[in-house]
């Protein structure tokens, strides 16, 4: 069995404490084991790379935490947590405390599934992650869900998502996202993976209505983005009642626990030939169906509509952006030959500030180096239908109409390097 992170998790707390720092830098030695990795920017962003270790404050909505020099199977998300909690924000709630992931929540962990090889979230990470939420402190009693609805249609089998992809995004290219479920649920956790094309095309209804199928809820009329709002409600393999929007379905009490549900954003970043840009936003298309709503969601990107179905369902507590490889060009099919290894990962509660820093400083770099001459599009300061700015901005006014900060906004974007 693995062996635990959390005990790696505060023993780097104390050395960086004890040591007066908490950023983390490889040496040129060791960056050069990494050779296809391309250079990281930070045009126009601040950059906070202090020396002295500070007492955690107030998280900061709009702040990016960066791990360089990571490929997944390594202690880099560990190392990005504990960077995270310096800065104020703590990926474990315990008690009454601040923090993201209760020691009994169910954490649904929305990846990138349609694809194959580097199309798809990269599996080591998410076997870092789910190892980092079972190693919860309070210990972790609760349940993760890994989860992604490929539409039942195009990806590379051309019918849609598999969380069993025989070529995978990982270090050992046949370890898929099923693999990983599998490992934890036979060391004793809960851990399943719940592929949502199986049931894309049933419509059902709430719990609270009776309805206990496999499905997913249409609600009535388009939104002002062209969006028909939709999404999964389910039953995993241990009992656990799952709506996406209303939470965890208690079916002796008849109520359903929305703070039970917590949904962790899991994609890679890549390429997109329609809209330009796949990560943080782009990412919820997996979340709708498409098939019960005539295409809309897919439709509606363009104008906002992952923005809207964030807002309506049920927003990240975080967005993890794999970027141990990327794909500049050709996506969202991303083979191995066209992938280019960054060997990075970026974390944020704000997934537009998160997919603005991350276009401008990762994706337009790469692309211009592989000569995408597209890359103009994918610039995210864009304001013409057609680039990646002008989606953005209109996601991120529909968060804001929610009530939800989100910021393109240089100026208040800060990134941390750990």
């Amino acid at each position: 069995m693995k062996k635990s992170l959390f005990p790696l998790f505060l023993t780097i707390l104390a050395i960086l404490t004890a040591a007066g720092i908490y950023g983390y830098n490889l040496s040129k030695a060791e960056a050069s084991r990494y050779p296809q990795a391309l250079p990281l920017t930070n045009a126009g962003f601040t950059v906070s790379q202090e020396q002295a270790f500070q007492t955690p404050a107030a998280a900061d909505n709009s702040a990016i935490y960066v791990k360089e020099n990571t490929d997944g199977t390594d202690d880099g998300l560990a190392r990005l947590l504990a960077g995270m909690l310096s800065r104020g924000l703590s990926f474990y709630k315990q008690g009454d405390g601040a923090g993201l992931i209760g020691p009994n929540d169910v954490v649904l962990i929305k990846i990138n599934s349609q694809w194959a090889e580097r199309g798809g979230t990269n599996t080591d990470l998410l076997k870092s992650l789910i190892q980092c939420i079972v190693d919860h402190p309070a210990g972790f009693k609760g349940e993760v869900i890994i989860a992604d609805n490929g539409q039942s249609m195009f990806g590379s089998r051309r019918t849609g998502g598999s969380l069993d992809w025989e070529n995978t995004n990982s270090k050992d290219r046949t370890q898929s996202a099923q693999d990983v479920a599998d490992y934890f649920d036979g060391r004793g956790y809960r851990v399943s993976g719940v592929l949502w094309d199986t049931f894309t095309r049933i419509r059902v209804e709430e719990f609270e209505k009776g309805d206990i199928k496999d499905g997913f809820v249409v609600e009535d009329g388009p939104q002002s983005t062209g969006l028909v709002v939709s999404y999964a409600k389910f039953t995993t393999k241990y009992g656990t009642m799952v709506s996406f929007k209303r939470g965890i379905w208690n079916n002796e009490t008849k109520r359903y626990d929305s703070e039970a549900l917590k949904v962790i954003n899991a994609p890679v970043l890549k390429s997109h030939g329609q809209y330009q840009v796949t990560g943080g936003i782009k990412s919820y298309m997996g979340t709708p169906s498409n098939s019960l709503t005539n295409m809309a969601p897919h439709t509606s990107v363009g104008r906002g509509g992952m923005g809207t179905q964030m807002a309506k369902t049920r927003f990240p507590v975080l967005t993890i952006l794999d970027m141990i490889w990327i794909s500049p060009d050709g996506g969202p099919n991303a083979p191995y030959s066209r992938a280019v290894q960054q060997n990075m990962i970026a974390a944020a509660t704000d997934p537009v500030a998160l997919d603005y820093w991350a276009s401008k400083n990762v994706l337009i770099p790469a692309a211009k180096v592989v000569g995408n001459r597209r890359y103009n599009n994918m610039n995210p300061d864009g304001t013409e239908p057609g680039t990646f700015g002008y989606w953005l901005r209109l996601s991120m006014e529909e968060l804001h109409k929610a009530g939800i900060p989100a910021t393109m906004d240089e100026n208040k974007i800060t990134v941390y390097r750990f």
